[in-house]
């Protein structure tokens, strides 16, 4: 009988023929696009009367260890838009080249203007970009290599409006008044709903209104959420462009209350 690992399980080889052992040369390098090692977490995003606040944390964790502290998140798109990216960081940096090829591709068909803020404004428009993502996420999905990401496109529709709407590493899409991945799904999302549950309720936020809420959201995150950062980005899109601002920090806030706390370290009860 053959005890050997690699026999267990299979025909005898006086019977079926010798195995063929040619599977297990590998010529290139080993990949693992469906395990995510190094990810980043929650994007938080708020519609309000002139435009959209989304926001996200500059951490990338390395499984548990919060181990690059620096990632920005948020990315912006011809001047015009804002995509956040949740989940894995190298499948963000790929796509984050791709649209960049595409931007410089779509600013070549473009006539110049005098105005930087108008540039990009006749091309590919948020919800131009978040139909070419979904498209880009469901072929993927359908080759069994997903970008495993959930992405968060804020900016305005053709229309001049604002625009917030999602895709994930499967190509789902909706879009709300509000929206949110990873954890900041179940911490933050009822926060912006207390002030923006419907496109009517969003359409009476004021700028000022919308950051106060999204800073809010981004202190629960780092309290709750043991993968967030107290440093983190956020951007405002209007039809004025984009105000993006990548080394933001909560309050403040030190861990002095809990000497305070009766059991916490040395005491004198």
């Amino acid at each position: 009988m053959d005890h050997r690992p690699q026999a267990w399980g299979r025909p005898r080889d006086d019977i079926y023929g010798a195995y063929d052992h040619s599977y297990l040369n590998h010529s290139g390098p080993k990949t693992a696009t469906q395990s995510p090692v190094v990810t980043g977490t929650s994007v938080v995003a708020i519609k309000f009367n002139e435009g959209v606040v989304i926001a996200a944390d500059n951490l990338a964790s390395y499984g548990s260890l919060a181990r690059f502290t620096d990632v920005k998140r948020l990315r912006t798109f011809l001047g015009t838009s804002v995509v956040g990216f949740g989940g894995d960081v190298s499948d963000m940096q790929f796509l984050d080249r791709h649209l960049n090829e595409l931007a410089i591709d779509e600013a070549y068909d473009q006539e110049p203007t005098s105005d930087s803020a108008d540039a990009g404004k006749e091309g590919l428009n948020a919800a131009n970009l978040h139909k070419y993502l979904q498209k880009l996420m469901y072929k993927r999905r359908n080759d069994f290599d997903p970008l495993w990401n959930q992405i968060l496109i804020a900016g305005l529709d053709s229309d001049s409006k604002p625009f917030l709407a999602s895709v994930d590493l499967r190509g789902t899409t909706f879009t709300s008044p509000s929206l949110a991945t990873g954890f900041g799904a179940m911490l933050a999302q009822p926060i912006m709903r207390l002030h923006a549950a419907t496109e009517e309720d969003a359409a009476k936020l004021t700028r000022d209104q919308a950051v106060e809420v999204i800073k809010e959201c981004m202190k629960v995150l780092y309290y709750r959420d043991a993968r967030s950062l107290d440093r983190y980005s956020i951007a405002v899109v209007t039809k004025d462009g984009i105000d993006l601002k990548e080394d933001e920090q909560l309050e403040k806030q030190s861990w002095a209350f809990a000497e305070r706390i009766k059991g916490y370290g040395t005491q004198t009860v």
